[in-house]
C-alpha cells in the first residue's frame, strides 16, 4: 500500500465515527438558536452524503400548494443564477480552481472528500444562457454566454455593463440587450483576494439600488485562522466596490464565508448567507442568514453569534469579540446555507409572499446529515418572523446519498422559484399548483 493512503484511510476511517448531533436542526434555528458547548476533537466529523444524482425524471419534493419540473437539464456543476432584463436566465457552470499549495495528509483527506460529495470536478468555467422561448417554464435554447472564466460565481448587469465576480477579481463586459454570446476579452475592475490557497473561492456580487456600488462576497481562507491571519486579508467580508472605478473598502467584516445576497424589500437593507465555522461538534455552529451593517463585525475568527468565544483561535482579540455583532436569523448548523433570495414578486402560495429562499448544500461536519434541501423563512417588517418553511426536500434518498445539492436561488420575472443544482446538474423550476 502507498505509504500515505494508509494513514490516510485511516483519518476517514476514524472521521467517520466522529460525533453524533444532541439536539435537533430545529434547535439550532431562529433568533435564539440553542449554543451548546463546543466539542472538539483531534479527528473532525465528517459524515458525507455520496453523490449519485437523479434518476431518469426523478424531482425533488415540492412543498404543498406546489410543484417542481426541469427547467433545464445537463449542466456541468451549476452553481449560481442571474435573469437579464429580458428574462434570460444566466447559469455559472463552475467549481473550485486549482490550489497552490504543498502536500498535506488534512487537504489530500479533503480532497477525497469533496470528490464523494461531488464537488471536485474541473470547473468548466463558463456562463451559460438559458431562454424558454414558449413560455411553458422549460428552456428550449441554450448557448455559451461566456467562456474562459476563473471559477465565476456572481453575476450582475448595471446598464450596458455585465459584471463578473472570478474567484479573483471582478471583470466586466459590454452588453446589449438580448445578446446570446459575449467574445470580447474582459476588463478587470477590481482583484479580489485569491491565491495561495483560496479556500473559500465563491464570490458573489449584488448591485446597489441605484447602481453605483457592488457588494462583493470574500470568504476566509480557512476554518478558523490556522494558516495565519497574514493570507486573510481583506477575507471573511463583504467589500463595497465603485461600480466605475473599481476604488472599494470592507463594508462588513467578520463574516466566516458569505454568500447569498439580497435585497430586503420593505426596510432596504442588505442580507447575506453565512457559513460559519467547523470542528466543534455537529450542533456548532450555526450557520445564518443577517442584515449587514455599514462597519459591523461578526466575529469570525475570534467569537460566534456575539460573543461566544472560539478558544482554539490563538491569539485572541476581546477587543474585537466585544463589538462582534450577533447575526439575526441561524438556519441550522452545517446546513452550507448559500443561495438567498428576497421572496418579493413570486407568485407561490400565500405563505411564501414575505420573507427569503434559502438554498442549503448540504452538510459534512454532522451527524446526522442537515441541510440539502430549499427553505423559506417568513419576514414581517423587514426581520424574520417565525421558523423555516421546506419548499424543496428529497434531494437525500432513503440511503443517504445526494441525488441532488441545492446553490443558488432565484424568483424569476414569472414569479417562480429557480434552483441551481450542483450534482444534478439541474436547474429546477418552483411553481403554485394552482397556475
Amino acid at each position: 500500500m502507498h505509504p500515505i493512503l494508509f494513514p490516510a484511510l485511516i483519518v476517514l476511517s476514524l472521521a467517520a465515527c466522529g460525533d453524533v448531533a444532541k439536539l435537533s436542526v430545529s434547535a439550532g434555528t431562529g433568533t435564539k438558536p440553542e449554543l451548546p458547548e463546543p466539542r472538539s476533537s483531534l479527528i473532525p466529523t465528517v459524515h458525507i452524503a455520496p453523490a449519485v444524482g437523479w434518476a431518469e425524471d426523478a424531482t425533488p419534493i415540492p412543498a404543498e400548494g406546489t410543484i417542481v419540473n426541469a427547467f433545464a437539464k445537463h449542466l456541468d456543476h451549476p452553481r449560481w443564477l442571474y435573469q437579464l432584463p429580458n428574462g434570460d436566465i444566466l447559469v455559472a457552470e463552475t467549481n473550485a480552481p486549482p490550489k497552490e499549495e504543498g502536500f498535506s495528509l488534512r487537504s489530500w483527506v479533503a480532497s477525497k472528500v469533496m470528490a464523494r460529495a461531488g464537488a471536485a470536478t474541473p470547473s468548466a468555467n463558463r456562463i451559460t444562457l438559458l431562454r424558454d422561448t414558449d413560455g411553458d417554464g422549460v428552456a428550449d435554447q441554450r448557448s455559451v454566454f461566456l467562456k474562459g472564466l476563473h471559477s465565476p460565481f456572481g453575476m450582475a448587469l448595471i446598464g450596458n455593463t455585465f459584471y463578473v465576480a472570478n474567484a479573483d477579481a471582478v471583470v466586466t463586459f459590454p452588453y446589449q440587450e438580448g445578446a446570446t454570446e459575449i467574445s470580447v476579452p474582459p476588463t478587470k475592475l477590481v482583484d479580489l483576494p485569491g491565491l495561495p490557497l483560496n479556500h473559500h473561492w465563491t464570490k458573489n456580487l449584488i448591485a446597489s439600488q441605484d447602481g453605483s456600488k457592488l457588494y462583493v462576497t470574500v470568504g476566509s481562507n480557512s476554518n478558523i485562522g490556522e494558516n495565519g491571519m497574514d493570507i486573510e486579508q481583506g477575507r471573511a467580508a463583504i467589500w463595497e466596490v465603485d461600480a466605475k472605478t473599481g476604488e472599494h473598502r470592507i463594508f462588513a467584516s467578520g463574516l466566516r464565508n458569505p454568500n447569498g445576497l439580497a435585497w430586503e424589500p420593505d426596510s432596504g437593507a442588505l442580507w447575506t448567507a453565512v457559513n460559519e465555522r467547523d470542528e466543534i461538534g455537529s450542533d456548532l455552529v450555526p450557520d445564518y442568514i443577517t442584515s449587514v451593517q455599514d462597519g459591523g463585525f461578526y466575529g469570525w475568527p475570534y467569537s460566534y453569534y456575539g460573543g461566544h468565544v472560539d478558544t482554539r483561535v490563538k491569539p485572541q482579540r476581546p477587543e474585537l469579540v466585544a463589538k462582534a455583532i450577533a447575526p439575526d436569523y441561524a438556519v441550522g448548523p452545517h446546513t452550507a446555507s448559500l443561495g438567498l433570495a428576497a421572496a418579493r414578486g413570486n407568485t407561490l402560495p400565500e405563505q411564501f409572499a414575505n420573507g427569503m429562499f434559502i438554498g442549503q448544500h448540504g452538510s459534512w461536519n454532522r451527524k446526522p446529515s442537515s441541510g440539502y434541501k430549499v427553505v423559506f423563512v417568513p419576514f414581517a417588517e423587514g426581520k424574520p418572523s417565525g421558523y423555516p418553511i421546506d419548499v424543496l426536500t428529497g434531494f437525500l434518498n432513503s440511503q443517504g446519498e445526494a441525488q441532488g445539492r441545492p446553490v443558488g436561488v432565484l424568483v424569476d420575472q414569472k414569479g417562480a422559484l429557480l434552483v441551481a443544482d450542483d450534482v444534478g446538474n439541474t436547474i429546477w423550476r418552483v411553481t403554485s399548483s394552482a397556475n
